[in-house]
C-alpha cells in the first residue's frame, strides 16, 4: 500500500527499528488512514493536521505508544489515555505491547485521532495549570510573608521557574531540610534567577 503522504524519513526509521517494528507499521497505517500528514520530528514519526502536531509514534523498552499532543483535551471515552508523569500537562499516551492490541483497537484509535483533529480545528488549547495551583510549602510561604521583596521577586519569575522551585522545596520529607533549601535559594530568587540558572 503506497500512500502519497508517506515520508521517506519514516520509512528509514521503520527499516532500522529493531523493536516494535510490526507495531509501528500498524500504527502508521491507522494514522495515515486518518488523512494526516506524516512528518519526522524529534527523531519520531509525527503526524500533523495543517502543521499542527496531532499524534506521535514512539517506543520505549516496555511498550510502544501513540502520543496525543493535546491528549488532555480528549474525552477519553474508553479510559485508555495515560499521563506519562504528573508534570506532563498536555500530552497523553495510549500504550501497546503487542500488535494484536493495536489491531483490536483500530476503530477506537481512529475515533481518538479524529477527535484530536476536531480539537485542533476548534482551536482548543490546554490551559496549563497556573503555579498557584501548586501547593507552596509552608516553610517557603513563611519566608514570602516575611520578606516582601522575596515575594515580588518570586512572582516575577516565569511559571516554569516558580514551579521548579516549589517542587524542589516540597521534595524533602523533613521540615528542617525544606527550610534549609529555602534559605539556600533566597539570594538566587532575589537575583531573578531560576533554580538551574
Amino acid at each position: 500500500m503506497t500512500n502519497s503522504s508517506m515520508n521517506p524519513k519514516v520509512d528509514e526509521f521503520l527499516s532500522k527499528a529493531r523493536k516494535w517494528k510490526e507495531e509501528y507499521e500498524k500504527l502508521r497505517n491507522i494514522v495515515l488512514d486518518c488523512e494526516l500528514t506524516e512528518e519526522f520530528k524529534w527523531m519520531h514519526p509525527c503526524y500533523t493536521f495543517q502543521n499542527k502536531n496531532i499524534v506521535l509514534i514512539h517506543g520505549f523498552k516496555e511498550y510502544c505508544a501513540l502520543l496525543f499532543h493535546k491528549g488532555a483535551l480528549l474525552k477519553d471515552a474508553h479510559g485508555i489515555l495515560i499521563q506519562q508523569t504528573e508534570n506532563v500537562q498536555a500530552a497523553r499516551q495510549i500504550r501497546f505491547t503487542d500488535v494484536r492490541e493495536i489491531v483490536e483497537m483500530e476503530t477506537i484509535l481512529k475515533a481518538y485521532i479524529h477527535e484530536a483533529i476536531e480539537v485542533e480545528k476548534a482551536g482548543l488549547e490546554v490551559s496549563f495549570k497556573k503555579t498557584t495551583e501548586f501547593i507552596i510549602p509552608e516553610e517557603f510561604q513563611n519566608k514570602l510573608n516575611e520578606i516582601p521583596t522575596l515575594k515580588t521577586a518570586f512572582e516575577a519569575l516565569t511559571p516554569g521557574r516558580q514551579r521548579a522551585y516549589i517542587l524542589y522545596f516540597s521534595e524533602p520529607k523533613q521540615s528542617k531540610t525544606r527550610e534549609s533549601r529555602v534559605e539556600k535559594c533566597i539570594q538566587q530568587i532575589l537575583g531573578g534567577k531560576g533554580l538551574n540558572d
